[in-house]
């Protein structure tokens, strides 16, 4: 492993990441306003498995097609922004009761969470040049572990240290949520609220520069 020199500011620096708010935030967050508290974990997991595919993307160079390839990274970009575009759509206009929901409606709404939240992430191409720029800044060519070896280790501290705060985002949403639920207005309001943050964070990867 890196020596302690490069462990103690990557740790400091990956807190930091961690703590400022971003897209995987406000993401669980309008995931756990839509469909409760569970999806809203379910959500934080699958950023946590998608985090690991531009993990292994940065370990291996895959990443650098998106940074050496400008029309790649668009497709990806585009392809990953009308996703969270879609989904924000669909809170919006889908009908349906606003009630706290049963199990097995639950359990649905969790699993296709889950989906959601892995497609997003992999097809957010702002995540794989982050790990990619980010990670290897902290590799010690003369340490024991290998280069890919070293980001993997590395990658999966920061992508925990970014689904603990993601969780701690899920709880205060799910208690503000539950205070609200009680009338069925709100809870509707809510729900497109929630709707609206996906959108938003679709329109903001569409319209950034690499």
């Amino acid at each position: 492993m890196p020596s302690f020199e490069i462990v103690v500011p990557f740790l400091i620096a990956s807190a930091v990441f961690a703590c400022v708010p971003g897209p995987g935030m406000f993401y669980a967050a309008a995931q756990t306003m839509s469909g409760g508290r569970r999806a809203g974990w379910y959500s934080a997991l699958g950023f946590h498995i998608g985090g690991f595919f531009h993990i292994s993307a940065a370990a291996f160079g895959l990443a650098v097609m998106l940074k050496t390839i400008p029309v790649l990274y668009t497709i990806v970009k585009f392809a990953g922004a009308g996703y969270l575009i879609w989904l924000g759509v669909k809170y919006l206009w889908t009908p349906g009761c606003f009630d706290q929901p049963s199990a097995g409606v639950e359990g649905k709404t969790a699993c296709r969470a889950l989906r959601d939240s892995v497609v997003v992430e992999v097809l957010n191409p702002k995540s794989a040049l982050f790990y990619l720029a980010f990670l290897p800044q902290f590799t010690d060519i003369s340490a024991t572990l290998p280069i890919w070896a070293q980001i993997m280790t590395l990658g999966a501290i920061v992508n925990v240290m970014f689904t603990v705060t993601d969780a701690l985002c899920i709880e205060l949403s799910d208690a503000v949520t539950q205070r609200l639920r009680a009338s069925t207005a709100t809870a509707r309001a809510v729900r497109r609220m929630g709707g609206c943050i996906l959108i938003g964070l679709g329109l903001k990867l569409a319209l950034s520069r690499q």
